[in-house]
């Protein structure tokens, strides 16, 4: 563990020591994303394993479910750009929870009656 921290601490001497800042930052932001098209490619995969089994849902579960979806991403997509501190971050636990809760209960519904 000690051998971990004086790792980091030479790092971060070296960024002090050369001032990058300036380039962590954009290796930060190039970072955060990367991780959003990982999870939208994740997403994808998902979508594309299970899309002959959405395709025999109601309509409504399907436009649910998808609309859901989509607004998770814009939530996460809204997130990665402009951030989020004090009633934005609520909103977007908020708006993340609710889709998902919403998806879920779609996903049971459609389950259920087939």
């Amino acid at each position: 563990m000690v051998r971990g921290f004086v790792v980091i601490a030479l790092i971060a001497l070296v960024i002090v020591i050369l001032q990058l800042q300036a380039t962590l930052t954009a290796l930060f932001l190039l970072a955060r994303i990367a991780f959003f098209i990982a999870i939208a490619v994740f997403l994808y995969f998902l979508w594309r394993d299970r899309r002959s089994q959405i395709d025999m849902w109601s309509k409504r579960g399907r436009t649910v479910f998808y609309a859901a979806a989509l607004l998770i991403v814009a939530d996460v997509g809204a997130y990665t750009v402009f951030g989020a501190t004090g009633p934005d971050a609520l909103a977007f636990l908020l708006v993340i929870g609710l889709c998902g809760f919403s998806m879920f209960r779609v996903w049971r519904d459609e389950k259920t009656l087939a």
